[in-house]
């Protein structure tokens, strides 16, 4: 019989969510040295929303190759994996890449998709593209990456294999060698035989990767900013967005576009709900996010380093990405 239908199955505690955030916020902006704070805070609603028109601006390559690798091959990358099966994806969005996947699997046998996020905006998009998908249960968890991953591999039944996916480049926000230490997490959940397909942003030109993430539209820019409109909507600070500009920058020897937030001039922001007053140099950033790029080879070190072999991989012609499927050992 195929199997339909949706839930959001976590019930967050949303008090210990904002203690959470208050506390990483205090923990980036109230200690001496380099001013940062969480990427995984952009994505509120207002955040998921410009990422997703992130996602269509004619610079930011990177969402539409992911796709045509995944509407691609979703045969190969089906008939490549172990069954019966159940799917988990680490950071869905909309889920509207995954579909491919979940529709070449569901013609197999019926499928459960558990995907994780830790924007309820996020899982309701996810709900709006897959609810009505024949063959696919979904159920989703409003949970952090290894939370919800650990919610997923305790529900599964003898038997079944798991596959995570980790699509995108959300690796590469890691920062060097925390890419390992959290593929090795995810590992520590799995059997031999379960797998993991990763999404990663390939080397290419720095004018290139630069334009993607200071689009002419000023649409990341606005997506950058909102991390600080968010910090005041929910902790109470007198954040001004006029006196704070987007700012990008390559790292040649890391390979790593770093976003950032520029005080264009000396200020003193009050965050209530943080408990701290934080004081900003004229030219002092706050480092928002970093996006490490990758050499197919980088991959398959990354894979024997923490209890996997790379199975198979799928590389765009048009902009340099790959999708890997990564089988534990």
């Amino acid at each position: 019989m195929p199997v339909t239908g949706a839930t959001i199955s976590a019930t967050p505690d949303k008090a210990g969510a904002l203690a959470q955030f208050a506390h990483d916020v205090r923990a980036g902006l109230g200690q001496p040295g380099p001013k940062w704070i969480p990427c995984k805070y952009f994505y509120d609603a207002v955040g998921s929303a410009l990422f997703e028109a992130i996602t269509l601006l004619p610079e930011y390559g990177l969402t539409r190759a992911d796709e045509r690798i995944l509407n691609r091959y979703p045969g190969e990358i089906a008939d490549a994996v172990e069954t019966p099966l159940v799917v988990a994806e680490l950071g869905s969005g909309s889920a509207k890449k995954t579909r491919p996947i979940l529709q070449a699997l569901a013609r197999r046998q019926p499928t459960t998709y558990h995907p994780i996020e830790i924007s309820p905006a996020a899982l309701a998009l996810t709900h709006r593209e897959l609810s009505h998908l024949d063959g696919v249960n979904v159920r989703g968890f409003e949970a952090e990456y290894v939370d919800g991953l650990a919610r997923t591999a305790a529900k599964r039944l003898a038997g079944q294999r798991l596959l995570v996916l980790f699509l995108g480049s959300s690796i590469g926000n890691f920062n060097r060698h925390e890419d390992s230490e959290f593929l090795a997490r995810i590992r520590a959940f799995l059997r031999p035989g379960d797998a993991v397909l990763l999404g990663t942003d390939l080397v290419k030109p720095a004018s290139q990767t630069i334009l993607a993430y200071d689009d002419p539209a000023g649409v990341t820019a606005a997506f950058n900013l909102n991390l600080l409109a968010r910090i005041n909507r929910e902790l109470g600070a007198d954040f001004d967005l006029r006196r704070f500009a987007h700012q990008v920058r390559y790292d040649e020897r890391e390979r790593r576009i770093e976003m950032h937030l520029r005080s264009t001039v000396e200020q003193r922001v009050r965050i209530e709900q943080a408990g701290i007053e934080v004081h900003f140099r004229a030219g002092e950033t706050i480092w928002t996010e970093s996006s490490h790029k990758y050499a197919l080879e980088d991959i398959e070190q990354m894979a024997a380093a923490t209890g996997f072999r790379a199975e198979r991989q799928w590389v765009d012609e048009e902009w340099p990405f790959a999708e890997s499927l990564l089988v534990a050992s």
